[in-house]
């Protein structure tokens, strides 16, 4: 599992007013817009992001890049421009994301715990983290 990827995109400016740009990453077979070209670019970066950490995730195998001179571009004002990504950051932001759960309790704690004010989602991840003697997430933890 590589940390840096870079992978050629190609650009398509709108056909017409009021169209997006439009960007296909022909390696992974994913494309994605944006309004303006940054805003394509910045799509396309996390399109990159997302799509690789799921092909991790998945223990598939993340295809070589192409190439960008071996690219043939079909449509006037297209062009190939580089997106690289660096995935330990991507990784340590996937093992930040929330996850949702269903917890039973007594009527009669919930009650007092109501009146106390307490946030359940905080006091069950302070337990959690007392319980299994951890104060931050492993360095390569990852969502499952």
């Amino acid at each position: 599992m590589a940390d840096r990827y870079i992978f050629p995109a190609v650009f398509y400016p709108p056909e017409q007013e009021g169209l997006d740009y439009c960007v296909v990453f022909p390696d992974l077979d994913v494309a994605t817009q944006g309004e303006t070209l940054q805003q394509a670019l910045d799509m396309a970066k996390e399109l990159l992001e997302l799509t690789l950490f799921g092909l991790e995730e998945d223990g598939e195998k993340i295809p070589a890049a192409t190439n960008p001179s071996n690219i043939v571009l079909d449509r006037p004002g297209a062009f190939v421009t580089l997106v690289s990504v660096y995935m330990p950051i991507v990784r340590a932001e996937a093992a930040q994301q929330f996850v949702r759960k269903t917890v039973t309790l007594p009527k009669w704690l919930n009650e007092l715990a109501e009146e106390a004010g307490i946030n359940f989602s905080r006091s069950l991840q302070t337990a959690l983290r007392l319980k299994l003697d951890v104060s931050d997430p492993p360095a390569d933890s990852r969502t499952k």
